[in-house]
């Protein structure tokens, strides 16, 4: 039976069981073949179309679905470019984004003009679209970058920020040909282009994060938000169509617009890239490489000679624009790579371009063929064009990226020898493990998966079995929620007499550096409720220690404020605790509004130097001054108060009147509250220090500060 069914099969095949079948295999087994052979495995996926394509062994036809599939792809890839992109390092970058787009698209447009009018022999219209579609380019190396894990990189963020500029441009050059052609170029035109864009910019990224705000507030459905997500995405295409641009615009302008509600440590931003690169990403790639025809380079010259010409400007137009950037912005070679490898795939507006140009009939020659303003040498030298940039692309991409990991990953391993990565949640409550995870996560500043410590502690004094199945409880929920996030949860569970003696006992036997205690949203900080915690666990304990209170979803925060207490920068653990709070801003997409002295102002913005966030100063020199912020503070708005132990340098007794003011003032708000490591926690560095150093004691605590700072701060991008 199966015999006969085999021997029945017809190609190309049409049952759709089989066709997904052949898909799924091409998807699974490529990148696992080509690894080995140090391929890309992007460049796999469009060999793979090229070979069970129409024009090659014509298993499947690159129908309706394989298109749905491709289109849904593409429209996934620019919304992952604009999703990843770290918005603060995009505006510190804008004008350097702006420069390269300008270097992409005019360089390209110059040769590519050039090139149609005295070497192709084309006409002037038909030498600006030619030139257009040199311009445009896909990011379609931008999978390895993710997989790299270097999409903040600034060569990256600046690439990203250029191809929306270019393509920007090369569609607009596009809509004014095809309004040429149709005759329908006249103000009339330019106006309704320039409202319908100001309007579709307007709604995308001004309405569209307010509707997504609300949303994830409301659901928590992992389902629900994914396919919320998908619906925001197509809805920012579909505007951006109307609007009388190309679709890869509005779902990079999605991206833009979601960035900061979906954190880049949170479930639902894995699995937006699980199921892209997984299905979507690898269906478009394999659509692209079904278009590749090489059958026309053995029946037509003509193609063959358009082919080269087109492969080598766009090629040799984009490396200039690559090599101008690293000249002009003081980048290094593999950073010039990564520029390169991003710029010079032509796909998506490429496509969009040649297949309009090929559908615009200009006239009819006298034995009934169309005059074409593209002919079908330039659409099939496009398919090659296409081909070729994508090989060339991947593989620079890939050097350029695995060199940088490379030189990252030594920084990485140097920088975590002391281990200051270790977070420990006690969790009693199942309904708090997601925020109080999603807060470690966000907190966490480095790519080490196994640092976070959830534990649950049983009093050996009461009944033990319910309490167990509770922390069995906990745990699982915990192991999902960050499984979600590819990341690993260590339980512990323990028997003690108390709660404190417990944690106590776990940060000591496990060395941890961070702790924290996450509060129910019906508790207030009630004086005693606070002072159980500081007297018991705190000034026990010589970690940097986090009261979490959390009245909406982590995700849904848009600022912080931070209140610091004078001289805080003058105490050991300042640099750590503000390390964590660089990584919570730039893992959540948020803004820190920082209330301070002058004198720790000047400590904060040498540290931002080197790892750039948005953050804003204000000048607060006493504790006593809170009801000054609480007429700042809005409703999407966490707090952070840096709190002191007594007899510290930064302590102050109007600290004591913190818990009064946030109940009264700032109980619909998340807050942390956090009490800095100690000094004694340090008892190890010093003596690395002095024996570093050959002498005998630290007689300056600015010198050992030095030391610590050169040893935890962010590094600065080469």
């Amino acid at each position: 039976m199966f015999l006969f069914a085999l021997s029945e099969l017809a190609f190309p095949i049409e049952n759709p069981v089989i066709k997904f079948l052949i898909i799924l295999s091409i998807i699974l087994f490529a990148p696992l073949i080509l690894n080995k052979l140090r391929i890309p495995h992007i460049l796999g996926l469009i060999v793979a179309g090229a070979i069970i394509g129409p024009n090659g062994f014509n298993l499947i036809l690159r129908d309706s679905s394989i298109i749905l599939s491709g289109t849904a792809g593409l429209l996934y890839i620019m919304f992952l470019a604009g999703l990843e992109i770290d918005l603060n390092d995009f505006k510190k970058n804008s004008k350097k984004s702006l420069l390269f787009g300008m270097y992409t698209f005019l360089i390209p447009m110059t040769l590519g003009i050039f090139t149609g009018l005295y070497i192709l022999k084309f006409s002037m219209i038909t030498s600006v679209l030619l030139a257009s579609m040199f311009a445009s380019h896909t990011l379609i190396s931008y999978p390895i970058i993710t997989k790299l894990g270097i999409t903040r990189n600034r060569a990256v963020t600046v690439t990203v920020g250029g191809t929306m500029i270019t393509d920007t441009l090369a569609l607009l050059v596009l809509a004014v040909i095809v309004g040429m052609t149709q005759g329908t170029v006249d103000s009339a035109f330019w106006i309704r282009l320039i409202i319908s864009m100001f309007i579709f910019g307007g709604i995308v990224l001004g309405i569209f994060p307010l509707i997504a705000r609300f949303f994830f507030k409301h659901c928590s459905d992992s389902i629900s938000q994914y396919i919320f997500v998908l619906f925001m995405v197509f809805l920012g295409a579909v505007l951006a169509e109307m609007a009388g641009i190309e679709a890869i615009i509005g779902a990079f302008l999605s991206g833009l617009a979601l960035n900061r509600l979906i954190p880049h440590s949170s479930p639902l931003m894995n699995r937006i890239e699980f199921i892209g690169n997984a299905i979507f990403i690898p269906f478009f790639l394999i659509g692209v490489g079904m278009l590749v025809n090489y059958r026309v380079f053995l029946s037509d010259t003509n193609t063959i000679f358009v082919a080269f010409i087109m492969t080598c400007v766009a090629t040799i137009s984009k490396y200039l624009a690559a090599l101008f950037a690293q000249k002009s912005f003081g980048y290094n070679k593999d950073e010039r790579s990564i520029i390169f490898g991003l710029s010079n795939a032509q796909a998506a507006a490429t496509l969009a371009a040649v297949l309009v140009g090929f559908n615009i009939i200009l006239g009819y020659n006298p034995d009934g063929t169309p005059i074409r303003l593209l002919n079908e040498s330039v659409l099939n030298g496009t398919i090659i064009m296409i081909f070729v940039t994508c090989t060339i692309a991947t593989f620079a991409a890939q050097r350029g990226a695995y060199n940088l990991t490379t030189k990252d990953e030594y920084r990485f391993a140097r920088s975590t020898k002391m281990n200051f990565d270790k977070i420990l949640i006690p969790i009693s409550n199942p309904k708090s493990v997601e925020e109080l995870i999603s807060l470690g996560n966000a907190l966490s500043y480095s790519s080490n998966i196994d640092s976070m410590y959830v534990a649950n502690i049983i009093d050996n004094t009461k009944e033990e079995e319910k309490q167990l199945e509770l922390a069995n409880k906990i745990f699982d929920n915990a192991k999902m929620y960050a499984a979600a996030t590819d990341h690993q949860i260590n339980s512990l569970l323990r028997y003690d007499i108390s709660s404190t003696n417990g944690i106590l006992g776990l940060i000591k036997e496990n060395k941890i550096n961070d702790l924290i205690l996450g509060m129910n949203t019906d508790q207030f900080l009630h004086k005693s409720t606070l002072g159980m915690l500081i007297d018991k666990i705190i000034l026990n304990s010589n970690v940097s220690s986090y009261i979490y209170k959390s009245y909406q979803p982590l995700s849904t925060i848009s600022r912080y404020i931070i209140v610091i207490p004078a001289k805080a920068e003058e105490e050991l653990g300042f640099l750590f605790w503000l390390k964590r709070i660089w990584a919570l801003i730039r893992n959540t997409g948020t803004t820190l509004v920082v209330y301070s002295s002058d004198a720790t102002r000047e400590a904060m913005c040498r540290f931002n130097e080197d790892s750039p966030i948005s953050i804003e100063f204000h000048t607060l020199n006493s504790y006593d001054d809170l009801l000054i912020i609480a007429k700042e503070v809005r409703k999407e708005d966490g707090l952070i108060f840096i709190m002191s132990r007594k007899h510290n340098i930064s302590y102050s007794e109007n600290m004591e009147k913190v818990p009064h003011y946030i109940d009264t003032y700032f109980s619909n708000h998340n807050f942390i509250l956090l009490y800095p490591m100690q000094q004694n926690a340090f008892l190890g560095e010093v003596n690395e220090f002095v024996n570093k150093s050959n002498v005998s004691t630290v007689n300056k605590l600015d010198d050992f500060t030095g030391y610590i700072f050169k040893k935890v701060k962010p590094n600065k991008e080469e």
